[in-house]
């Protein structure tokens, strides 16, 4: 299973926001994810929590091109994802040393998929029906608006008629992890029964990636605040182990880390 650290370098998101948006501080906090076992480390210039400000292309950039160079110049051999929904962003990313793009809109932007394409890059496709592109801004909309009941059948054939759109675009099949977007446009028990099934995603046959942390799932089940969510997410990163998922996106990669070693060992001395 690999590790995706999450690098928020935005002024609201829902878990740090503000915490690492000067360059310096994000590189070394990039640093310090990958002493502690990140495998990727994954930037997001743009909080999607409910109700998070959109912002522009350009302010995007503006936030995260300079830490994504930062962190290629200090440690050349990481492995970099941006977490952006727009092409213009994912562009200029890639430009600047980034080696995947994590899209949680699921290509809503009609220049995404040929942008990945053409860089050959590796794509993360998140389920998300209620991503909507508007052509005037050129900025996604309602990215967590509710707009029908969520299952992971419903899941799994909407990100296979994506990654069928990906296929088709030339994008190698070896590129794409689909992710089922755990918390966008669904309620508490539908997000629980996704991750529940999110082994039969693997079905497509694609690697998944479950992106978990500290988010409401948590939160609402356990009745905690974000900076309380530590054990949930770490039983829920358990759990995506042993279904045998191939990514987990988290803030706390030391502790999520150890949990993954832990389980590691054990099945080694239960195979051997």
């Amino acid at each position: 299973m690999k590790i995706w650290g999450v690098l928020n370098v935005t002024p609201d998101s829902f878990s740090d926001g503000g915490k690492y948006a000067l360059t310096d501080l994000a590189a070394d906090h990039a640093g310090k994810m990958l002493e502690e076992g990140a495998d990727i480390i994954d930037i997001g210039g743009e909080s999607t929590r409910p109700g998070a400000g959109i912002v522009s292309a350009e302010e995007e950039k503006k936030r995260v091109v300079p830490v994504i160079q930062a962190i290629r110049k200090k440690f050349p051999d990481a492995v970099i994802s941006i977490d952006t929904y727009k092409a213009e962003t994912a562009g200029a990313a890639l430009d600047a040393g980034a080696d995947i793009v994590n899209d949680i809109s699921a290509a809503a932007d009609p220049a995404m998929i040929p942008l990945v394409a053409k860089s050959k890059c590796v794509y993360c496709l998140s389920h998300n029906p209620s991503a909507v592109f508007d052509g005037s801004t050129g900025l996604i909309k309602n990215l967590n608006e509710r707009k029908k009941d969520v299952n992971m059948q419903t899941v799994s054939a909407g990100l296979a008629v994506k990654a069928a759109e990906l296929l088709s675009a030339g994008i190698e099949r070896e590129n794409i992890i689909l992710d089922p977007g755990i918390g966008f446009g669904m309620d508490t028990d539908e997000c629980l029964s996704l991750i529940k099934h999110v082994a039969d995603l693997k079905k497509e046959g694609f690697p998944v990636l479950l992106g978990v942390s500290r988010k409401s799932v948590i939160g609402n089940t356990l009745g905690l605040p974000v900076d309380e969510r530590l054990e949930g997410t770490l039983a829920l990163t358990a759990y995506a182990f042993m279904q045998n998922i191939d990514h987990i996106r988290v803030h706390d990669v030391k502790e999520n880390y150890r949990v993954i070693k832990m389980l590691e060992a054990v099945m080694a001395e239960h195979t051997a």
